[in-house]
């Protein structure tokens, strides 16, 4: 067992009840072994990436502790997507759940299975301003602070509901 880190966890659904998929998620998440959900954004609706053809995303973020490595967080991340039947159609398709871990601690991990920080979360709204909510004062891996990312990520169609 490695000692507790601090970890930023991204949720989205656009399918099958996404307000009520994401809700229950975040209950699950502080099920999950060796780790404790410290709090949570508001819930969030954005425009998919990707194919337009689907319907909006719900999305929120969480913030957690835990003493699972990255790649048991990574999996026990992915069971409780495959209990809410994700499937993986497409690529950035429509999908019922979607946890990514965000941040683990100050790693950087660049895997065949995980990448850390989130390869694409400074480029996204419905990451960072959620993130910004729960912890405004965020310092990346790098050293970038997150108020630096949010001036260059515009709000665009995100909306707390």
């Amino acid at each position: 067992m490695s000692s507790p880190q601090i970890c930023y966890i991204g949720l989205g659904s656009n399918l099958e009840q996404p307000i009520e998929q994401v809700s229950s998620a975040i209950e699950e998440l502080a099920l999950l072994p060796e780790t404790e959900l410290l709090t949570t954004s508001v819930l969030y609706r954005s425009a998919p990436v990707g194919p337009q053809d689907q319907p909006d995303f719900i999305n929120a973020v969480a913030q957690i502790e835990t003493s699972l490595s990255p790649l048991s967080l990574l999996d026990k991340l992915q069971e409780l997507e495959q209990n809410h039947q994700r499937v993986r159609e497409r690529y950035w398709g429509p999908r019922t759940l979607d946890l990514d871990i965000l941040l683990y601690g100050d790693l950087t991990i660049n895997n065949d299975r995980l990448t850390v920080p989130h390869a694409f979360m400074h480029e996204r709204s419905f990451v960072l301003y959620p993130l910004s909510e729960i912890s405004p004062g965020l310092q990346m891996p790098n050293g970038e602070n997150l108020s630096s990312l949010l001036v260059a990520c515009p709000l665009g169609s995100l909306a707390k509901i």
